[in-house]
């Protein structure tokens, strides 16, 4: 029986999902779907808390589309959209294990994510290539970059096709971690779990909100909040909380 293209693991409330198409873990269309497939199921499962993304082996996270694949890119692309916004405004934490290269799609695909934990090692770089081959980013990219990094940096690196390392990523704001080799899995899963220690409806809110206000403006993103806070002010998790606090306790929250 042959493996999975994106493996799916659960560890209590954390699920992994895994790339897995050697040697370079590229995506073709039947990877994506299936990485959507998942996306959509976890979207709903209420008893997730947090997810993580990488890719199998330690040579790669993902090499963006796989060239061999080129009949489907007129499908590929707006499907590849759809899952990098999918991963964007998953309603539960999403940390991007970067194991080795991320380039074009998998740097897109990291991007979409909510935190980026990158392998410490000379092999492991990021970036948006494309112009290499006379075209631009079209999994969001163009777009997602310049707000991570501003748009001077952005529109230079992807300009150059500049691929940069963990130390230089993590200083211009790409990743938020960088861990050494051999740790990057036990970080991002340390990480998660603390992740799905917290209310997840709150945590759902605020990411929500914070979306809308980087999207559509302060305004948009004020009214979120009191949107949001108004659906969360009578949960039995604001209620442990508050409960917790005037008890001088760890709250215990059940995501109700």
């Amino acid at each position: 029986m042959s493996e999975p293209e994106v493996q799916f693991i659960r560890d209590d409330r954390v699920v992994v999902l895994t790339i897995q198409r050697p040697p370079a873990n590229a995506m073709n269309l039947s990877a994506m779907q299936a990485l959507q497939e998942h996306l959509s199921r976890l979207a709903e499962d209420s008893s997730v808390w947090s997810i993580i993304l990488t890719g199998a082996g330690e040579k790669g996270f993902c090499a963006g589309f796989d060239l061999k694949d080129g009949a489907h890119a007129a499908q590929m692309n707006p499907l590849a959209q759809q899952v990098c916004n999918q991963l964007e405004s998953m309603p539960k934490p999403v940390i991007a294990a970067i194991n080795g290269y991320a380039l074009g799609g998998g740097c897109e695909l990291a991007m979409s994510c909510h935190f980026r934990f990158m392998v410490n090692k000379d092999k492991a770089v990021i970036g948006l290539p494309e112009t290499e081959l006379g075209v631009i980013p079209v999994w969001g990219g163009t777009q997602r970059l310049p707000r991570l990094i501003g748009r001077g940096k952005a529109l230079d690196m992807m300009i150059f096709s500049k691929k940069i390392g963990g130390e230089q990523a993590l200083q211009i704001g790409l990743v938020d971690k960088l861990c050494d080799p051999g740790q990057l899995q036990e970080e991002a899963m340390e990480y998660a779990q603390a992740l799905a220690t917290r209310p997840p409806k709150a945590v759902a809110a605020l990411m929500h909100a914070v979306r809308i206000g980087t999207e559509q403006g302060l305004d948009a993103g004020l009214k979120a909040e009191l949107d949001q806070v108004a659906g969360l002010s009578s949960s039995k998790d604001a209620m442990e909380g508050i409960n917790a606090f005037f008890q001088k306790r760890p709250p215990q929250f059940t995501g109700e």
